[in-house]
């Protein structure tokens, strides 16, 4: 093979960022292909050009399909045949919660059954990964690879790519150099980007840690509304900067600052979990309506980081005990878990409830 040619985890970047602009991908398996596009943003001339194509059907995980009273009944997902007369506004309305409380009358829903619906579902898999909205429209096409050239389109082996989504993918340290923060004068940043062209992740080093000893450690999922711009909505902020404090106060520690917004899910998708909210849902149910699961973050990138940075076990700054679980599946020894219990305020107080409830978060 031509080593100018992108591999498949190269394509898959490509899916992504063609998925978030509104066009369509194709996916393969053997002889059988599908054209798929986000149901978030198509356009009403790319609806009306699938239409041409086949039957078009709209893709929803089982999360939002029990939400609308939808039978799932391809276990994950569900498939929906797509009215003749439902338009781009039907569409969005069906796969975005926003208005549900406002047009709570939906359907009636004609659902799929039987067949293979493994290229449906990877597509699904897809959206999530490039955090729209995980409902696709999806529709047969003959020749899928020619059709992807005559189209300039992207083209996915869907076995492959299912298992490139699942699997997690490599990273590679790009840079690190010393930076003197305010917690710590002897501090140092490390990037690391991962070879799908995804988020890149950070690593702070406080200190200078000893390799052979347990390091003082956070994981922290990115939150631009707690971290940047101090939102009371969420305790994220204030546990940044105290186990910041802590590592200073320590003389050592490692920062594990994970671009994976939201729980996961994004930015976007998460300011449509706040608006949900403002409607009366927890953050479990917002997450639930929107088509994702309580959590959809991949705790696998912490423990790879550590390794690629020489050390083998933690005391480990953290309320979720799911944190502890991964660390120590993934051969990161967590000698023991330290709580950071702090930012409760009025505004969060019934999502910090919900956390512990629901998350079995420990506060």
């Amino acid at each position: 093979m031509n080593a100018l040619f992108p591999t498949t985890t190269e394509r898959l970047a490509r899916a992504r960022a063609d998925l978030r602009m509104g066009v369509a991908i194709i996916l393969t398996d053997g002889d059988d292909s599908l054209l798929a596009i986000g149901a978030e943003n198509v356009s009403a001339d790319r609806l009306a050009e699938m239409r041409t194509l086949g039957d078009v059907s709209l893709t929803l995980t089982a999360r939002r399909a029990e939400t609308l009273k939808i039978r799932a009944y391809d276990g994950d997902i569900a498939r929906l045949r797509l009215p003749s007369d439902a338009g781009v506004a039907w569409i969005r309305a069906t796969a975005d919660p926003a208005d549900d409380l406002l047009h709570p009358m939906k359907g009636p829903w004609s659902e799929l059954r039987g067949g293979d619906c493994q290229l449906a579902r990877a597509a699904v898999q897809l959206a999530k990964s490039a955090q729209i909205l995980p409902a696709m429209l999806c529709v047969p096409v003959d020749g899928g690879r020619n059709f992807a050239s005559s189209h300039d389109l992207t083209v996915l082996d869907g076995a492959a790519t299912e298992l490139l989504l699942k699997n997690g993918h490599a990273l590679t340290q790009v840079v690190h150099a010393r930076l003197p923060m305010t917690v710590s004068e002897a501090g140092r940043l490390h990037i690391f980007r991962t070879d799908d062209g995804s988020s890149e992740h950070y690593a702070v080093e406080i200190g200078s840690p000893d390799r052979d000893q347990p390091v003082l450690t956070r994981l922290h999922s990115a939150c631009f509304t707690g971290d940047v711009i101090g939102s009371l909505k969420c305790d994220c902020g204030p546990q940044l900067n105290a186990a910041l404090a802590a590592m200073g106060q320590n003389g050592a520690g490692i920062l594990l600052y994970l671009n994976q917004e939201g729980r996961g899910i994004g930015l976007a998708n998460k300011m449509r979990a706040y608006s949900l909210q403002d409607q009366g849902f927890d953050t479990v149910e917002a997450n639930h309506r929107l088509g994702f699961e309580d959590d959809e973050r991949d705790f696998r990138t912490g423990a790879e980081i550590l390794k690629k940075l020489g050390f083998k076990s933690v005391h480990l700054m953290t309320n979720n005990p799911a944190k502890v679980a991964k660390m120590n599946d993934m051969g990161i020894k967590v000698v023991e878990r330290v709580a950071l219990k702090v930012g409760e305020t009025e505004q969060n107080r019934a999502y910090l409830a919900t956390k512990a409830k629901k998350s079995g978060h420990l506060l």
